[in-house]
């Protein structure tokens, strides 16, 4: 069966062994965050569409789980904001009926605002927000809303959900070298953490070649110092690099660095070239990086992988 609409399972830091469902297309978000490992947002909108046929996504959830081994958790994540998808509650629903694997939701938290997007995800095992600014400039910097979202509107949404939603809340702060990695804009997303009240703070940066160069990781050890500073249950989950490397190479890994060979590619074509997700791609691409096998580099905006030693 050829998957249209799952991914994985893939290995998640946040969630152990995931497989991913992607409800909407490609790069269609409420954000384009500078720090996006998918690249640019090429769809940018407000609009809740039924993107696809509920029965064609959890067919092919069921064909995945009856191969087996069974994932730890299946989530409802991808390549853009899965609550953009109008019928992400009867995803939800139907998933709890086909299985017991708990259901988890990545979403950037734009749309909780929406007392009905709210609403579709109560029934999720996990939901797992994002706050990565504590004021609207930096909002506005980070994050790069559509222009119909304010900050304000954002942080109460993730406050009222708090609220009415009975599962796991675990919100992850992706802190930027030079921008929200300072201390006094941890003493502001503090502000805001304490008002949202969060099961767990799971604090992130830059690990994969972001959508904009200026987008800067911050060295572990003063993630670390500066997690602290969030609330008593912030735990980092961002590795070192040669944490994220498989001892055993993929399967495709050899088809890919051939390809690469012969001209650079974005992490689109190879998703395309090798009939693989783009969120897969770019954990698989993270290991050959890791390894010093490949590079990336940055022309016109695009970030193109190549092998190391060569130049694009």
């Amino acid at each position: 069966m050829k998957y249209q609409h799952i991914f994985g399972p893939v290995f998640s830091r946040r969630l152990g062994k995931s497989l991913g469902v992607d409800l909407v297309p490609f790069k269609t978000c409420t954000y384009d965050c500078i720090y996006c490992q998918l690249g640019r947002t090429t769809r940018k909108t407000l609009e809740r569409q039924a993107f696809f046929p509920v029965a064609a996504v959890l067919r092919e959830v069921e064909a995945k789980l009856a191969a087996g081994p069974p994932p730890d958790y299946i989530t409802l994540s991808g390549s853009g904001e899965p609550t953009l998808y109008s019928e992400i509650e009867a995803v939800i629903a139907g998933l709890k009926k086909m299985t017991r694997i708990p259901v988890a939701v990545l979403t950037n938290g734009s749309l909780l605002y929406q007392a009905e997007v709210r609403q579709a995800l109560l029934r999720a095992d996990v939901v797992l927000p994002s706050l990565d600014a504590g004021d609207a400039d930096l909002f506005n910097y980070v994050n790069r809303p559509h222009p119909a979202l304010n900050f304000h509107q954002m942080v109460e949404g993730l406050i009222r959900f708090r609220e009415e939603y009975r599962g796991a809340l675990w919100l992850e702060v992706f802190l930027l070298g030079g921008v929200t990695a300072i201390e006094s804009e941890v003493r502001k997303l503090a502000g805001w953490i304490a008002k949202i009240k969060p099961d767990k703070i799971q604090v992130n940066t830059v690990t994969r070649p972001p959508a904009e160069e200026f987008a800067f990781a911050v060295p572990e050890n003063e993630l670390r110092r500066l997690a602290a500073g969030l609330g008593k249950n912030a735990v980092v989950i961002a590795p070192h690099r040669e944490a994220t490397v498989s001892e055993k190479a993929w399967p495709q890994e050899d088809e890919l660095l051939n390809v690469l060979a012969r001209r650079p590619v974005t992490l689109e074509e190879i998703a395309a070239g090798l009939g693989i997700h783009p969120a897969e791609a770019a954990k698989r691409v993270q290991e050959l990086l890791a390894t010093g096998k490949i590079k990336s580099q940055k022309q016109a905006g695009i970030i193109y992988y190549l092998p190391a030693g060569q130049s694009h």
